[in-house]
């Protein structure tokens, strides 16, 4: 018996890269590379460049500035706790109001909602997160105001009247800090709704069909699998409309009267950060008025950095209790 004939093999190639494919990796590398530290290099300038401005009112009024209630171009004392207290009292009180009816909408449209208008509902949605602050902010200078001077706040009034968030007696026009909150949570609400609704479309099928299919009711499926398996996301969502309230400058100015002091009653007129930079930093008419308005940005810039930090934390922990890997 002869031995059969070997067959040629062909010598084994290593890599089929060429060298312009080895350029465009370290190409990429490199864009990408430095697309993220470009970042980190534009807030680190961002944050000296603030810094820098608001040197005059640093040296001048100190830490002192954040606790201190004045505001007084004539005698060039100013302090920043008014509009802190503003910021974030209106953000809080929003973000607690649309919270909840964002995470609604979003189940609806994912898990409730006929097919045939999911996708429509879902657009107008997204499309109001597209108006321009300025026009929400005079919808509430013209509608939302004098609807809640002539309707709502008196209903309020004679009904909760008795707390403090109510107190006061009704206001004389439509503009304070409870057209500035509805304003605020109307900007919230579709940025929130839209995060939410994708969340609740990325939970896995075979997870709420098997627990239909154990005999659990749609809500129970709703609360046992799809608002645990989202709910870092939704901590997230969440932050990030939180983020959007404390910044908003235009809309919050038109509405929210622009009086100082510190109040609970939301019948009450009051101020922002970004309202206060917002209204008055064309017409400062002192250095040292502007560096304190550059300041009080920097207070701003601070505060969104904290949120975004304790947002993440959030979500960490979340996705470790999820997924125990850390």
């Amino acid at each position: 018996m002869t031995a059969p004939a070997a067959t040629p093999t062909r010598p084994l190639r290593l890599s089929t890269r060429t060298i312009g494919d080895r350029i465009g990796d370290l190409g990429l590398y490199g864009l990408t590379a430095g697309a993220a530290f470009g970042v980190v290099a534009l807030v680190a300038l961002l944050v000296y460049e603030l810094i820098h401005q608001a040197r005059p009112a640093i040296e001048k009024f100190g830490l002192g500035f954040i606790t201190s209630q004045a505001w007084d171009p004539v005698k060039n004392d100013f302090g920043a706790l008014d509009f802190i207290w503003g910021t974030l009292y209106t953000s809080a009180i929003a973000v607690v109001l649309a919270a909840p009816l964002s995470i609604a909408i979003a189940l609806f449209l994912s898990e409730l909602a006929p097919r045939g208008i999911r996708d429509v509902l879902g657009a107008l949605i997204e499309m109001l997160a597209a108006i321009p602050s300025v026009v929400i902010g005079l919808w509430g200078v013209f509608v939302l105001g004098p609807f809640l001077h002539d309707h709502l706040d008196a209903f309020l009034s004679r009904t909760l009247g008795w707390t403090p968030f109510f107190s006061g007696g009704v206001p004389a026009t439509g503009t304070g800090l409870l057209t500035a909150v509805i304003v605020l949570t109307i900007m919230i609400i579709p940025i929130t709704a839209s995060i939410a609704r994708e969340l609740f479309l990325a939970v896995p099928s075979e997870l709420e069909e098997g627990a239909l299919a154990l005999g659990l009711t749609r809500w129970e499926m709703v609360r046992g699998v799809v608002l645990p398996y989202t709910r870092g996301g939704l901590v997230a969502a969440v932050i990030l409309g939180l983020g959007r309230a404390v910044g908003e400058a235009i809309a919050v100015t038109q509405v929210i009267g622009g009086l100082l002091g510190i109040h609970v009653s939301l019948f009450q007129s009051g101020d922002t950060l970004a309202s206060r930079i917002a209204a008055q930093y064309q017409g400062a008419a002192t250095n040292i008025q502007v560096a304190s308005l550059v300041y009080l940005a920097l207070i701003l810039l601070v505060i969104s950095l904290i949120t975004n930090v304790v947002a993440q934390l959030i979500v960490r922990r979340f996705d470790l209790q999820r997924t125990g890997v850390a």
